[in-house]
C-alpha cells in the first residue's frame, strides 16, 4: 500500500464527471489496484476513487507549477481518474501482506450462519458450497450454487450500502479467474438495502436479497423477499 499526502486537483471522467479543486489530500494506492482520494473529513468515505481492474500511470505534469499527473483508467468501462499533484508532503509504501479478513460478530454473523443453514429460503434448488470461502482479498460470506448449477458469491450486510456492492464486485471478479468456479455471479443480501446500492448492484448484474432476521430464526413462516 502506498500513502501520499499531497496538494492535488482531481478530475473524474466517465459515467459521471466530477472535479475536485486544488487542495491538500491523502492519496491511497492499494495492492489490488484501487486508487482512493481522501480529505480530512467525511468519515471513512473517499472523495473519489477508482476500483479495480484499473491501471495507474504517472507522467510529467503539463502545468508548469505541478509535479506529476496520475492517470487511472478502468479496464472495462474506460472511466478515468486524473490526479494532478502540485506538492508532495509525505510519501510512504508498505507491504501489508494478506489480510485475514473481517471477523464478523453480532447480527451479520448470525445472518450468515442462518442463511447458510437454510439455503432453501432463497429458493428451491439452492445449495451451499462453503461459508467464509477464502480468497486472496478476504473470505466470501457464502459461496453457493443456484438451481442452474452456477456459482454465486453472496455478500451479507446488516445495512446494504455502495461499499458492500463494491466489495462483492471485487470478490466476483477474483473468483471468475478460477476456471473451476467460473462463471461466478453475485448476490447482495442485507436487512436493509439502500436505493443507491440496489441500483449499483443491478448495474453490476447482481441480485439483491432482503433478509429478515426473525424470519430466518423461524419466528414466522413468511418468505424472504428476493428482488
Amino acid at each position: 500500500m502506498r500513502l501520499v499526502l499531497a496538494e492535488c486537483s482531481v478530475n473524474y471522467v466517465g459515467r459521471l464527471t466530477a472535479h475536485l479543486p486544488r487542495a491538500p489530500r491523502l492519496l491511497v494506492v492499494k495492492a489490488d489496484g484501487s486508487v482512493l482520494v481522501h480529505s480530512d473529513g467525511g468519515s471513512y468515505k473517499p472523495l473519489n476513487w477508482m476500483a479495480p481492474p484499473c491501471t495507474l500511470t504517472i507522467e510529467p505534469a503539463e502545468a508548469e507549477d505541478a509535479l506529476e499527473t496520475w492517470k487511472v483508467t478502468h479496464k472495462k468501462t474506460g472511466d478515468s481518474l486524473e490526479i494532478t499533484v502540485f506538492e508532495i508532503f509525505e510519501d510512504m509504501s508498505r507491504d501489508l501482506g494478506i489480510d485475514p479478513g473481517l471477523q464478523k460478530a453480532g447480527v451479520e454473523a448470525h445472518l450468515q450462519a442462518l442463511l447458510a443453514e437454510n439455503m432453501a429460503s432463497i429458493g428451491e434448488g439452492w445449495k451451499l458450497v462453503r461459508r467464509e470461502y477464502p480468497t486472496a482479498i478476504g473470505p466470501v460470506d457464502i459461496l453457493a450454487k443456484n438451481p442452474e448449477g452456477e456459482t454465486v458469491a453472496i455478500e451479507i450486510k446488516r445495512r446494504g450500502e455502495i461499499d458492500g456492492v463494491e466489495q462483492l464486485t471485487r470478490y466476483v471478479e477474483l473468483l471468475n479467474r478460477d476456471p473451476l468456479l467460473a462463471p461466478v455471479t453475485g448476490m447482495f443480501a442485507a436487512q436493509e438495502i439502500k436505493p443507491q446500492a440496489r441500483t449499483l448492484a443491478k448495474d453490476r448484474g447482481f441480485e439483491c436479497l432482503t433478509l429478515d432476521y426473525d424470519e430466518l430464526r423461524g419466528i414466522d413462516n413468511s418468505e424472504l423477499r428476493l428482488f
